[in-house]
């Protein structure tokens, strides 16, 4: 499957291998990673992260669907959106985003959400799906909550990062929710 979405800014495609220059620019940044289990990421670090991606790509059962995030204006790789299937039993899934910092405030993140929340619908015919963020990240809980999503509750020090246990907002949006609400958008 090599999936690409195209919108009003964006082009969402699979990772390719020269993907890690880009996905470096931004991840060895402490105020991209200042909420998460991982980073500043050395050059290494995110050759392995864009290999790690490129072999769960091509694994049978597929899971782990990441996206580069393509601004269209200039061709820049300019962040990742990711989609989980966590539960094929109970049909849930998970998204996750982030941007380099010189493109945030600009409505992308919300956008990319947007697709990923489609695609799990769409695509895989999910019950419901969730996301994750720091309490403290108020502009991911600003996006996700444009995207439709629900603050089911805080989960606590359910995230081991760099300065200690962390906790967690979890939002959620059911299949019925988007159709009845935001499935024409995309």
């Amino acid at each position: 499957m090599r999936e690409v979405f195209i919108s009003e800014r964006v082009i969402l495609r699979e990772m390719e291998e020269k993907d890690w220059i880009d996905v470096h620019e931004y991840a060895s940044k402490e105020m991209v990673c200042q909420y998460q289990p991982w980073g500043p990421n050395t050059e290494m670090e995110s050759k392995d992260f864009v290999k790690q991606v490129l072999r769960d790509a091509k694994r049978e059962e597929r899971t782990r669907f990441v996206f580069a995030i393509i601004e269209k204006e200039n061709e820049r790789m300019i962040g990742a959106g990711e989609f989980n299937i966590r539960d094929n039993r109970n049909k849930s899934g998970e998204i996750r985003y982030i941007i380099n910092p010189d493109f945030w405030g600009k409505g992308i993140a919300t956008e990319v959400a947007k697709h990923l929340i489609a695609f799990g619908f769409k695509q895989f015919q999910l019950h419901g799906i969730y996301a994750t963020c720091a309490p403290r990240n108020i502009a991911s809980s600003k996006v996700l909550e444009k995207v439709g999503m629900t603050l089911k509750g805080r989960m606590r020090e359910d995230l081991l990062i760099k300065g200690g246990w962390r906790d967690s907002f979890l939002y959620s949006i059911l299949e019925q929710e988007w159709k009845d609400n935001y499935s024409k958008i995309l």
